[in-house]
């Protein structure tokens, strides 16, 4: 849903929060605390920028429930359980929609006879669909787009411009691919020969299932045999490395410049922030968490923290970052000592 205006009343309603203020305020647009003037809505989502609640000129301000005793002399708040999720919603409310994907097969797209097109299909100037791939009910094919020999395209998956998925390769429903993205392209395997370096074939393929997105300029190698498995929903940002049969389990995060080598495995719900690098062969456990710039070696268990390089568990980080400052302190006692004889 897209409108103009919304009163404050009306925000309450599809937040399910609870209103304190005026709720016949009305608001435009959704803004940053600091841009955000009488016709805006904005939010609060941590303690620590509360002092900007008191300076913002926001019509509204939704707040998590730590902050329900906020100040309503400026403005009208509403107290969500999920401030961030609640904005979300409030985003939608006024974003401008994205522009409408025109139904049909654009006359300078290129469509093998062999390929299976299904019904309500937008395919754009310049897309190659090659022979025997399925492109499913509603999917959206973008502007330079090349889907290879045999691949498939689940119902109302979008392949913005610029995407390749090669040979065989398979993606589900309701999948979000942005621009730039290679699925498919041979993994990256050689062994020494007689003349030099040999290339090992990359014969399985990728797959990947429902309500997954790709960020822009991300790479997913098919597999040396079997597949290389993107498990539903599952999150990648931009310019990520996901080498062969690696499997990314279900609802997994992997932030911009992360790189997986080959025959790892990342569990359900893990999270790898940015420019993560995680050996090939291992085990990332469900739940784990590695934080930024980490490079890991080592499988780990289910729920674990893993920070540096090379990784390790927060109590190893924290014991190692305050040795120097303890050394310190040893050699100021021995030079005391030394002095009182």
């Amino acid at each position: 849903m897209n409108q103009q205006t919304a009163t404050a009343a009306q925000i309450a309603e599809l937040v399910k929060g609870e209103l304190k203020g005026d709720p016949e305020v009305v608001v435009s647009r959704v803004s940053s605390l600091k841009d955000a003037d009488a016709q805006s809505v904005s939010f609060v989502g941590n303690k620590k920028y509360v002092n900007q609640l008191d300076e913002t000129k926001a019509g509204i301000v939704l707040v998590n429930r730590d902050l329900a005793d906020a100040s309503t002399e400026k403005h009208t708040v509403i107290v969500c359980e999920n401030v961030d999720y609640a904005f979300t919603q409030v985003i939608a409310l006024f974003g401008e929609k994205a522009p409408a994907w025109p139904v049909g097969i654009h006359p300078r797209a290129v469509v093998d006879p062999t390929a299976k097109i299904g019904a309500n299909v937008s395919i754009a100037a310049n897309a190659v669909i090659d022979a025997g791939a399925e492109i499913a009910d509603g999917a959206c094919i973008g502007a330079g787009c090349y889907v290879g020999h045999d691949a498939k395209i689940g119902e109302g998956t979008i392949l913005y411009p610029n995407v390749t998925v090669m040979y065989r390769c398979r993606v589900g429903k309701k999948c979000i691919i942005h621009p730039g993205v290679v699925i498919g392209a041979d993994g990256f395997g050689f062994v020494p020969g007689p003349n030099g370096l040999v290339k090992v074939p990359q014969t399985g393929i990728v797959q990947i299932d429902d309500d997954v997105e790709i960020g822009a300029n991300t790479t997913i190698d098919r597999a040396r045999f079997d597949k290389t498995w993107i498990k539903s929903n599952v999150k990648i940002d931009n310019q990520v490395m996901v080498a062969h049969n690696v499997v990314v389990g279900e609802s997994a995060i992997l932030v911009a410049q992360c790189g997986i080598a080959g025959s790892s495995e990342i569990g359900r719900g893990a999270i790898l922030a940015a420019k993560v690098g995680i050996n090939g062969h291992i085990s990332i456990g469900d739940g784990c968490k590695i934080a930024g710039c980490s490079a890991v070696q080592h499988s780990m268990e289910p729920g674990s923290i893993a920070v540096g390089i090379p990784a390790e568990s927060q109590r190893q980080f924290i014991a190692r970052l305050a040795l120097p400052q303890k050394l310190e302190k040893l050699a100021a006692r021995v030079k005391a000592l030394e002095e009182k004889n």
